[in-house]
């Protein structure tokens, strides 16, 4: 139910194989993650420091589909976007150090799997009122939604 990000790390590397090693019940652990070149994938291994480490036995090419693999299997593992499985009961959303992963602990940066989208932007030149007015948009409230329905947490509520 609760694993820190090195425990996190050590499961998806292979070093640690079995649930009861991290105090869980006894069964063989089962990797689930996405495919190389997904931007999940490449999210999750940065943070955890598994970069080209990962021992899957299931690549899969959508999120839905590591859910529903997880879903099916008592001793599968995988990750996947907060918007993606808030309110899904047939998954549990781990916590990592005892932090729950929600809006709020993403915001506070409190939940450590995590990631920031960023606008990079030139301090010496000023944006066109185009790209201004694109860059005010995107924080703010009125792409809330849009930006959540992507599979993000948006900076504007």
């Amino acid at each position: 139910a609760d694993l820190t990000v090195e425990q996190i790390a050590k499961i998806f590397s292979g070093e640690i194989t079995n649930w009861s090693e991290v105090g869980g019940n006894d069964g063989q652990v089962v990797f689930i993650g996405r495919e190389a070149g997904s931007g999940t994938r490449d999210g999750f291994e940065s943070i955890t420091g598994t970069e080209d480490a990962c021992k899957y036995q299931n690549e899969l090419t959508s999120t839905g589909e590591v859910i529903a693999n997880v879903a099916s299997n008592p001793d599968a593992i995988g990750y996947a976007s907060l918007s993606a499985v808030e309110g899904d009961a047939t998954i549990k959303a781990l916590t990592v150090g005892g932090v729950a992963p929600s809006e709020e602990t993403v915001l506070d940066g409190t939940y450590e799997i995590q990631r920031n989208f960023n606008f990079i932007i030139s301090e010496s030149t000023e944006l066109s009122p185009a790209a201004q007015a694109f860059v005010d948009w995107a924080t703010s409230t009125d792409a809330a939604d849009l930006i959540a329905s992507a599979g993000a947490v948006p900076v504007a509520e």
